[in-house]
Protein backbone atom coordinates (compact mmCIF):
# COMPACT_ATOMS: atom_id res chain seq x y z
CA UNK A 1 0.00 0.00 0.00
CA UNK A 2 1.27 3.48 -0.92
CA UNK A 3 1.26 6.61 1.19
CA UNK A 4 -2.23 7.77 2.19
CA UNK A 5 -3.15 11.09 0.56
CA UNK A 6 -4.37 13.46 3.29
CA UNK A 7 -6.74 16.30 2.40
CA UNK A 8 -7.33 19.20 4.77
CA UNK A 9 -10.86 20.35 3.95
CA UNK A 10 -10.60 24.09 4.54
CA UNK A 11 -13.94 24.43 2.76
CA UNK A 12 -15.52 27.72 3.75
CA UNK A 13 -13.53 28.06 6.97
CA UNK A 14 -11.85 31.14 5.49
CA UNK A 15 -15.11 33.01 6.32
CA UNK A 16 -14.94 34.84 3.00
CA UNK A 17 -11.46 36.21 3.71
CA UNK A 18 -8.62 35.64 1.23
CA UNK A 19 -6.12 36.38 3.99
CA UNK A 20 -7.57 33.64 6.18
CA UNK A 21 -7.64 31.24 3.23
CA UNK A 22 -3.91 31.78 2.72
CA UNK A 23 -3.33 31.28 6.45
CA UNK A 24 -5.14 27.94 6.20
CA UNK A 25 -2.83 26.95 3.35
CA UNK A 26 0.27 27.94 5.28
CA UNK A 27 -0.79 26.04 8.37
CA UNK A 28 -1.64 22.94 6.29
CA UNK A 29 1.84 23.10 4.73
CA UNK A 30 3.41 23.41 8.17
CA UNK A 31 1.55 20.31 9.32
CA UNK A 32 2.63 18.21 6.34
CA UNK A 33 -0.78 17.88 4.70
CA UNK A 34 -0.78 16.66 1.08
CA UNK A 35 -3.67 18.79 -0.14
CA UNK A 36 -5.80 21.71 1.01
CA UNK A 37 -9.33 21.89 -0.39
CA UNK A 38 -11.81 24.73 -0.66
CA UNK A 39 -15.34 25.15 -2.06
CA UNK A 40 -16.17 27.14 -5.17
CA UNK A 41 -19.74 28.39 -5.53
CA UNK A 42 -22.10 31.31 -5.97
CA UNK A 43 -24.81 31.32 -3.35
CA UNK A 44 -27.53 32.26 -5.83
CA UNK A 45 -26.71 29.18 -7.92
CA UNK A 46 -26.92 26.57 -5.18
CA UNK A 47 -29.75 27.66 -2.84
CA UNK A 48 -33.00 29.54 -3.17
CA UNK A 49 -33.36 32.84 -1.35
CA UNK A 50 -35.53 31.23 1.32
CA UNK A 51 -33.77 27.86 1.60
CA UNK A 52 -33.65 26.74 5.24
CA UNK A 53 -30.38 25.85 6.87
CA UNK A 54 -29.43 22.29 7.59
CA UNK A 55 -29.91 21.21 11.19
CA UNK A 56 -26.18 21.24 11.94
CA UNK A 57 -25.93 24.78 10.48
CA UNK A 58 -28.77 25.98 12.72
CA UNK A 59 -26.84 24.71 15.74
CA UNK A 60 -23.73 26.81 15.06
CA UNK A 61 -24.89 29.89 13.12
CA UNK A 62 -27.49 32.65 13.39
CA UNK A 63 -30.92 30.99 13.33
CA UNK A 64 -32.50 34.14 11.86
CA UNK A 65 -30.16 34.11 8.88
CA UNK A 66 -31.15 32.15 5.74
CA UNK A 67 -28.82 29.60 4.18
CA UNK A 68 -28.48 31.97 1.21
CA UNK A 69 -27.35 34.82 3.45
CA UNK A 70 -24.90 32.56 5.23
CA UNK A 71 -23.36 31.22 2.02
CA UNK A 72 -23.22 34.64 0.36
CA UNK A 73 -20.76 35.76 3.05
CA UNK A 74 -18.56 32.71 2.36
CA UNK A 75 -18.01 33.22 -1.38
CA UNK A 76 -14.61 33.85 -2.95
CA UNK A 77 -14.18 35.17 -6.49
CA UNK A 78 -12.01 33.91 -9.35
CA UNK A 79 -9.09 36.20 -8.51
CA UNK A 80 -9.08 34.94 -4.94
CA UNK A 81 -9.02 31.30 -6.04
CA UNK A 82 -6.26 32.08 -8.54
CA UNK A 83 -4.22 33.64 -5.75
CA UNK A 84 -4.83 30.66 -3.45
CA UNK A 85 -3.92 28.19 -6.22
CA UNK A 86 -0.69 30.07 -6.98
CA UNK A 87 0.14 30.21 -3.27
CA UNK A 88 -0.39 26.44 -2.99
CA UNK A 89 1.88 25.85 -5.99
CA UNK A 90 4.57 28.04 -4.45
CA UNK A 91 4.29 26.23 -1.12
CA UNK A 92 4.33 22.75 -2.68
CA UNK A 93 0.88 21.64 -1.55
CA UNK A 94 -1.88 20.45 -3.86
CA UNK A 95 -4.88 22.74 -4.32
CA UNK A 96 -8.35 21.31 -4.83
CA UNK A 97 -11.79 22.81 -4.66
CA UNK A 98 -15.37 21.59 -4.89
CA UNK A 99 -17.45 23.05 -7.73
CA UNK A 100 -21.23 23.02 -7.44
CA UNK A 101 -22.15 24.04 -10.97
CA UNK A 102 -20.58 23.93 -14.45
CA UNK A 103 -19.61 27.59 -14.07
CA UNK A 104 -17.67 26.74 -10.92
CA UNK A 105 -15.90 23.90 -12.68
CA UNK A 106 -15.06 26.23 -15.58
CA UNK A 107 -13.59 28.74 -13.13
CA UNK A 108 -11.43 26.11 -11.48
CA UNK A 109 -10.31 24.68 -14.81
CA UNK A 110 -9.36 28.18 -16.00
CA UNK A 111 -6.92 28.62 -13.10
CA UNK A 112 -5.22 25.30 -13.88
CA UNK A 113 -6.45 22.83 -11.27
CA UNK A 114 -5.31 19.22 -11.78
CA UNK A 115 -8.45 17.66 -10.33
CA UNK A 116 -11.86 18.22 -8.78
CA UNK A 117 -13.48 17.22 -5.49
CA UNK A 118 -17.20 16.48 -5.75
CA UNK A 119 -19.41 16.82 -2.67
CA UNK A 120 -21.79 14.10 -1.56
CA UNK A 121 -24.83 16.13 -2.53
CA UNK A 122 -23.78 16.17 -6.18
CA UNK A 123 -23.18 12.41 -6.44
CA UNK A 124 -26.65 11.86 -7.91
CA UNK A 125 -26.31 14.69 -10.46
CA UNK A 126 -25.01 12.55 -13.30
CA UNK A 127 -25.12 15.29 -15.95
CA UNK A 128 -22.92 17.46 -13.71
CA UNK A 129 -20.57 14.54 -13.06
CA UNK A 130 -20.21 14.00 -16.81
CA UNK A 131 -19.48 17.68 -17.33
CA UNK A 132 -16.70 17.73 -14.74
CA UNK A 133 -15.35 14.37 -15.96
CA UNK A 134 -15.10 15.78 -19.49
CA UNK A 135 -12.12 17.89 -18.42
CA UNK A 136 -10.19 14.62 -18.19
CA UNK A 137 -8.82 15.42 -14.74
CA UNK A 138 -8.92 13.44 -11.51
CA UNK A 139 -12.21 13.36 -9.65
CA UNK A 140 -12.49 12.61 -5.92
CA UNK A 141 -16.11 12.00 -4.99
CA UNK A 142 -17.77 11.71 -1.58
CA UNK A 143 -20.69 9.32 -1.23
CA UNK A 144 -22.62 10.53 1.81
CA UNK A 145 -26.38 9.83 1.71
CA UNK A 146 -25.87 7.47 -1.26
CA UNK A 147 -27.01 3.91 -1.86
CA UNK A 148 -24.74 1.44 -3.62
CA UNK A 149 -26.96 1.73 -6.71
CA UNK A 150 -26.44 5.50 -6.77
CA UNK A 151 -22.68 5.10 -6.42
CA UNK A 152 -22.65 2.64 -9.31
CA UNK A 153 -24.64 5.06 -11.46
CA UNK A 154 -22.25 7.91 -10.67
CA UNK A 155 -19.15 5.84 -11.43
CA UNK A 156 -20.72 4.61 -14.67
CA UNK A 157 -21.52 8.18 -15.76
CA UNK A 158 -17.92 9.27 -15.18
CA UNK A 159 -16.39 6.22 -16.84
CA UNK A 160 -18.60 6.70 -19.89
CA UNK A 161 -16.75 9.96 -20.59
CA UNK A 162 -13.50 7.99 -20.80
CA UNK A 163 -12.26 9.44 -17.53
CA UNK A 164 -10.99 6.64 -15.28
CA UNK A 165 -9.01 8.83 -12.86
CA UNK A 166 -11.43 8.47 -10.00
CA UNK A 167 -11.34 8.05 -6.21
CA UNK A 168 -14.58 7.38 -4.33
CA UNK A 169 -14.80 8.26 -0.64
CA UNK A 170 -17.01 6.59 1.95
CA UNK A 171 -18.72 9.39 3.85
CA UNK A 172 -21.50 10.03 6.34
CA UNK A 173 -23.23 13.36 5.76
CA UNK A 174 -23.90 14.57 9.27
CA UNK A 175 -21.96 17.22 11.18
CA UNK A 176 -20.62 15.93 13.45
CA UNK A 177 -21.12 12.27 12.53
CA UNK A 178 -21.78 9.52 15.03
CA UNK A 179 -18.96 7.03 14.82
CA UNK A 180 -21.42 4.13 14.57
CA UNK A 181 -22.77 5.67 11.35
CA UNK A 182 -19.45 5.76 9.50
CA UNK A 183 -19.69 2.23 8.02
CA UNK A 184 -16.06 2.04 6.92
CA UNK A 185 -16.63 -1.40 5.44
CA UNK A 186 -18.84 0.29 2.86
CA UNK A 187 -15.58 1.63 1.42
CA UNK A 188 -14.40 -1.93 0.86
CA UNK A 189 -17.68 -2.90 -0.78
CA UNK A 190 -17.32 -0.07 -3.29
CA UNK A 191 -13.69 -0.96 -3.95
CA UNK A 192 -14.34 -4.64 -4.50
CA UNK A 193 -17.55 -4.36 -6.51
CA UNK A 194 -16.59 -1.40 -8.69
CA UNK A 195 -12.82 -2.02 -8.94
CA UNK A 196 -12.04 1.59 -8.07
CA UNK A 197 -9.71 3.56 -5.79
CA UNK A 198 -11.32 4.41 -2.46
CA UNK A 199 -10.88 6.50 0.63
CA UNK A 200 -12.81 8.09 3.45
CA UNK A 201 -14.16 11.59 4.15
CA UNK A 202 -14.69 12.04 7.87
CA UNK A 203 -16.97 14.17 10.05
CA UNK A 204 -16.47 12.34 13.37
CA UNK A 205 -15.11 14.54 16.21
CA UNK A 206 -12.25 12.13 16.96
CA UNK A 207 -9.90 10.36 14.54
CA UNK A 208 -10.84 6.73 15.21
CA UNK A 209 -12.83 6.27 11.99
CA UNK A 210 -9.98 7.73 9.94
CA UNK A 211 -7.53 5.33 11.51
CA UNK A 212 -9.86 2.39 10.86
CA UNK A 213 -10.20 3.44 7.22
CA UNK A 214 -6.42 3.64 6.77
CA UNK A 215 -5.95 0.23 8.37
CA UNK A 216 -8.54 -1.21 5.96
CA UNK A 217 -6.90 0.27 2.88
CA UNK A 218 -8.11 3.85 2.34
CA UNK A 219 -5.94 5.65 -0.20
CA UNK A 220 -7.32 9.11 0.61
CA UNK A 221 -8.42 10.65 3.91
CA UNK A 222 -10.27 13.97 4.04
CA UNK A 223 -11.17 15.93 7.17
CA UNK A 224 -12.38 19.46 7.88
CA UNK A 225 -9.67 21.88 8.98
CA UNK A 226 -9.90 25.22 10.80
CA UNK A 227 -7.58 27.66 12.48
CA UNK A 228 -9.99 27.99 15.44
CA UNK A 229 -13.14 26.01 16.25
CA UNK A 230 -14.65 29.04 17.95
CA UNK A 231 -14.73 31.19 14.82
CA UNK A 232 -18.19 32.03 13.46
CA UNK A 233 -19.37 29.88 10.55
CA UNK A 234 -21.11 26.59 9.78
CA UNK A 235 -18.13 24.20 9.72
CA UNK A 236 -15.58 25.43 12.28
CA UNK A 237 -17.04 23.55 15.24
CA UNK A 238 -16.89 20.19 13.41
CA UNK A 239 -13.36 20.77 12.08
CA UNK A 240 -9.95 19.94 13.50
CA UNK A 241 -7.67 22.67 14.75
CA UNK A 242 -3.96 22.47 13.77
CA UNK A 243 -2.88 20.54 16.87
CA UNK A 244 -5.64 17.98 16.32
CA UNK A 245 -4.88 17.73 12.61
CA UNK A 246 -1.24 17.06 13.44
CA UNK A 247 -2.38 14.15 15.61
CA UNK A 248 -4.44 12.84 12.70
CA UNK A 249 -1.44 12.97 10.37
CA UNK A 250 0.91 11.38 12.90
CA UNK A 251 -1.61 8.62 13.53
CA UNK A 252 -2.05 7.88 9.83
CA UNK A 253 1.68 7.81 9.17
CA UNK A 254 2.26 5.48 12.12
CA UNK A 255 -0.52 3.18 10.93
CA UNK A 256 1.16 3.06 7.52
CA UNK A 257 4.39 2.05 9.21
CA UNK A 258 2.80 -0.71 11.24
CA UNK A 259 0.89 -2.11 8.25
CA UNK A 260 4.20 -2.99 6.59
CA UNK A 261 4.67 -4.59 3.18
CA UNK A 262 2.63 -7.72 3.82
CA UNK A 263 5.62 -10.06 3.53
CA UNK A 264 5.78 -12.25 6.62
CA UNK A 265 9.39 -12.13 7.74
CA UNK A 266 11.26 -11.16 10.92
CA UNK A 267 12.26 -7.54 11.30
CA UNK A 268 15.92 -6.62 11.61
CA UNK A 269 15.41 -6.16 15.35
CA UNK A 270 13.84 -9.61 15.64
CA UNK A 271 16.72 -11.24 13.79
CA UNK A 272 19.04 -9.85 16.44
CA UNK A 273 16.80 -11.23 19.19
CA UNK A 274 16.38 -14.70 17.71
CA UNK A 275 19.56 -16.10 19.24
CA UNK A 276 18.55 -15.18 22.77
CA UNK A 277 14.83 -15.89 22.52
CA UNK A 278 14.63 -19.21 20.67
CA UNK A 279 15.63 -22.51 22.24
CA UNK A 280 17.95 -25.38 21.34
CA UNK A 281 17.84 -29.08 22.10
CA UNK A 282 20.18 -29.63 25.06
CA UNK A 283 21.24 -32.65 27.09
CA UNK A 284 18.98 -33.06 30.10
CA UNK A 285 21.78 -34.97 31.85
CA UNK A 286 25.37 -36.02 31.20
CA UNK A 287 25.34 -38.43 28.22
CA UNK A 288 28.10 -40.78 27.03
CA UNK A 289 29.16 -41.48 23.50
CA UNK A 290 27.18 -44.41 22.05
CA UNK A 291 23.96 -43.56 23.94
CA UNK A 292 20.85 -44.35 21.91
CA UNK A 293 18.88 -41.18 22.28
CA UNK A 294 15.43 -41.17 23.88
CA UNK A 295 12.90 -38.44 24.63
CA UNK A 296 13.98 -38.20 28.25
CA UNK A 297 17.51 -37.22 27.16
CA UNK A 298 16.37 -33.86 25.71
CA UNK A 299 15.61 -30.47 27.18
CA UNK A 300 14.56 -27.25 25.39
CA UNK A 301 16.62 -24.27 26.54
CA UNK A 302 17.86 -20.88 25.37
CA UNK A 303 19.92 -19.71 23.52
CA UNK A 304 19.55 -20.92 19.94
CA UNK A 305 23.13 -22.18 19.68
CA UNK A 306 22.33 -25.77 18.77
CA UNK A 307 19.79 -27.87 16.91
CA UNK A 308 16.23 -26.56 16.90
CA UNK A 309 13.56 -28.45 18.90
CA UNK A 310 11.87 -29.16 15.56
CA UNK A 311 14.48 -31.93 15.03
CA UNK A 312 13.51 -33.83 18.18
CA UNK A 313 11.67 -36.64 16.41
CA UNK A 314 14.58 -37.17 14.00
CA UNK A 315 17.01 -37.53 16.89
CA UNK A 316 15.05 -40.21 18.75
CA UNK A 317 16.83 -43.54 18.20
CA UNK A 318 20.06 -41.99 16.89
CA UNK A 319 23.45 -42.87 18.44
CA UNK A 320 25.33 -40.10 20.20
CA UNK A 321 28.74 -39.71 18.50
CA UNK A 322 30.55 -38.03 21.44
CA UNK A 323 30.11 -37.35 25.15
CA UNK A 324 27.72 -34.51 26.01
CA UNK A 325 27.40 -32.75 29.35
CA UNK A 326 24.15 -31.53 30.90
CA UNK A 327 22.78 -28.35 29.23
CA UNK A 328 25.22 -28.59 26.32
CA UNK A 329 23.43 -28.24 22.94
CA UNK A 330 23.01 -31.03 20.44
CA UNK A 331 24.66 -30.36 17.06
CA UNK A 332 24.94 -32.29 13.80
CA UNK A 333 28.56 -33.04 14.74
CA UNK A 334 27.20 -35.05 17.67
CA UNK A 335 24.31 -36.83 15.96
CA UNK A 336 25.08 -36.87 12.23
CA UNK A 337 23.38 -35.22 9.24
CA UNK A 338 19.70 -34.31 9.55
CA UNK A 339 17.07 -33.56 6.93
CA UNK A 340 15.50 -30.08 6.98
Amino acid sequence: MGKVFIIAEAGVNHNGSLEMALQLVDKAVELGVDCVKFQTFKAEQIVTANSPKANYQLDVTDKNESQFEMLKKLELNRDAFKTIKEHCDKKGIRFLSTPYNPEDADLLNSIGVDGFKIASGQLVETSFLRYVASFGKQMIISTGMATMAEVKEAVKAIHETGNRDLVVLQCNTDYPSNIEDTNIRGMLTMRDELKIHVGYSDHVPNNHACFAAVALGAEVIEKHFTLDKNLPGPDHSSSLEPKEFRELIEGIRNIEKCLGDGIKKPSAAEVKNTYGMRRSLVAKMDLQRGTILKTEHFGFKRPANGLSPKYLEQLIGKELLADLKKDEPFTEVLVGKLTS
